[in-house]
């Protein structure tokens, strides 16, 4: 099968989140994969919406290596694009398209690297696809499938193919993303005495944020933990005091922080006229590099000509989050075709000579690992 020409495929697919629309694509993808052998299950997120697995040699003793990506994108954003962003507009040796990086050059290189194998290759503990809906704002797919399914529980080590580059990432921080409100008393504002200013209320939490400090080692690879306010929303109009502001706190964290004892402190803080809602916990991603898993991957990047600084970490967030910690913090590997920089950008795309590297470079995870 033409990686390049799934890759095109895939990206011909809508699949902006929201509204995600992710069940044409997942339908596609499962029959192709059970047209070559595997198992194919569906599992609904939402309307018009699905997840993926898809196994091929598991049974109920065996413990898989994993693939995981998913189907979702973002908007396309304000700004024209200069190439068609749907349809997978290749020129030289790039590849164009609102998914092109992330992530769906890494799902064709997963499907094309696993049903390329002969059966008689296959490892003896079998491979797993899974590839999830919603993942784009917060992963809420992956979460979703853990706690509402009867997912499988064995595996034996895990790639996601986020953008890097194809260079193995062992590491990347969590998140917690939260919406804080504010409450005030409204009154005409020629008489703001009469009222409560829920802005100001908002303004003086916000200020806290800002000077707000973790108390946290440096994480050797992850750094130090951060926080920031990205959105904010309050008032009805110019003549009256505001009763309602809103606003949102993304806090991405290290392996030295307990989310636990840090959303206590954070809530202590700001104190009573602030209440914070939970929207996203998400914790770390972190594999020792002398993990057999890790050193076997690097030994086949390394064979295909990867040579860029290891180890490697990265600040974004991906559902390796929720499937280290479902299975047991098993060796979880980032690595994926795609361009990080190009991630969500106008004119997003992809180097079709790393989606060919990515083949091989899965083929041969999946040979190595566990023969």
């Amino acid at each position: 099968m033409d990686v390049i020409s799934l890759t095109q495929k895939l990206l011909s697919f809508n699949t902006i989140n929201p509204p995600g629309n992710e069940a044409p694509l997942a339908e596609f993808t499962g029959e192709l994969l059970a047209g070559n052998g595997f198992t194919v299950r569906y599992y609904d997120y939402a309307r018009g919406r699905k997840h993926l697995i898809a196994e091929k040699g598991v049974n109920q003793h065996s413990n898989p290596l994993i693939f995981s990506g998913h189907f979702d994108t973002v908007p396309l954003g304000n700004m024209k694009w200069a190439y068609e962003p749907i349809n997978g507009e290749i020129t030289g040796d790039r590849i164009y398209g609102r998914g092109s990086s992330d992530m769906k050059s890494a799902l064709a290189a997963m499907i094309c690297a696993s049903i390329e194998l002969p059966s008689n290759e296959i490892p003896k503990d079998g491979i797993r696809l899974i590839f999830t809906a919603a993942e784009e704002l917060g992963c809420q797919g992956i979460q979703q499938m853990v706690k509402d399914y009867n997912l499988p529980d064995n595996a034996s080590a895990i790639v996601i193919g986020e953008p890097t580059g194809n260079v193995p990432a062992i590491a990347h921080k969590g998140a917690i993303y939260l919406n804080a409100i504010a409450l005030g008393k409204t009154a005409h504002s020629s008489m703001p005495e009469l009222g409560i200013n829920a802005i100001y209320r908002a303004a003086h939490a916000i200020s806290a944020i800002e000077a707000f400090s973790f108390n946290a080692e440096k994480d050797v690879l992850l750094g130090f933990p951060t926080i920031n306010v990205g959105l904010f929303n309050g008032g009805m109009n110019i003549n009256s005091v505001p009763d309602r502001a809103e606003f949102t706190i993304d806090i991405r964290t290290t392996t030295s922080v307990n989310h636990d004892e840090l959303l206590d402190r954070l809530s202590q803080e700001l104190g009573s006229e602030t209440a914070l809602e939970k929207l996203v916990d998400l914790k770390p991603v972190h594999t020792d590099e002398q993990d057999p898993f890790v050193q076997l991957v690097y030994k086949i990047c390394l064979k295909e000509d990867v040579r860029e600084p290891l180890p490697l970490a990265l600040s974004y967030l991906t559902d390796g989050s929720v499937l280290q910690d479902y299975y047991g913090q098993i060796p979880t590997i980032i690595l994926g075709p795609g361009q990080p920089e190009m991630a969500h950008k106008t004119d997003e795309f992809c180097y079709i000579s790393k989606i060919e590297q990515a083949v091989s470079i899965y083929k041969n995870i999946i040979l190595k690992w566990r023969n």
